[in-house]
């Protein structure tokens, strides 16, 4: 006696996927439930596919869609920007000096995470920074910020 798998049992094993995405909540499991939820489709429309098949397309599916969440999709999800925030929110947020102030230009300033909708920063400071400085913001001038760099 030969067991054969059946769509219907690529169907059970994405269900069971998918409500062990519903108790983890990484999306992460939810895309190999997916894949076994079209494998089980492939399977109903070409019945006598064979299990090395099944098993490679539910991996290269399951793979691809993974990575193409994390890479494209949930990037364009997150919203990581602090727009819309009040100033007083913006102070003490540090940022790493790119370009070090110099006569006639005024330095900038990056942060990990965008601050009041953008990631650079025009700024001046008191103390002599150089690129790389860690630096925090002391207060905000117009479209310049008043940065101070901290022992």
């Amino acid at each position: 006696m030969t067991f054969a798998v059946l769509y219907w049992h690529w169907l059970i094993v994405g269900m069971v996927l998918l409500l062990a995405e519903l108790a983890i909540g990484s999306l992460t499991i939810f895309w190999f439930g997916l894949g076994a939820m079209v494998i089980a489709l492939i399977l109903f429309l070409v019945p006598d596919m064979g299990l090395n098949w099944q098993l490679f397309i539910w991996a290269l599916l399951s793979g691809l869609v993974t990575v193409l969440w994390f890479q494209y999709l949930k990037p364009l999800m997150t919203d990581r920007t602090k727009a819309g925030i009040s100033r007083e929110a913006a102070l003490g947020e540090a940022g790493h000096v790119i370009r070090a102030p110099r006569e006639g230009y005024r330095g900038i300033v990056r942060f990990s995470t965008p601050l009041l909708g953008s990631d650079e920063w025009p700024f001046i400071c008191e103390q002599g920074v150089s690129e790389g400085d860690r630096v925090f913001v002391k207060d905000i001038s117009g479209n310049t910020l008043i940065v101070e760099k901290r022992q």
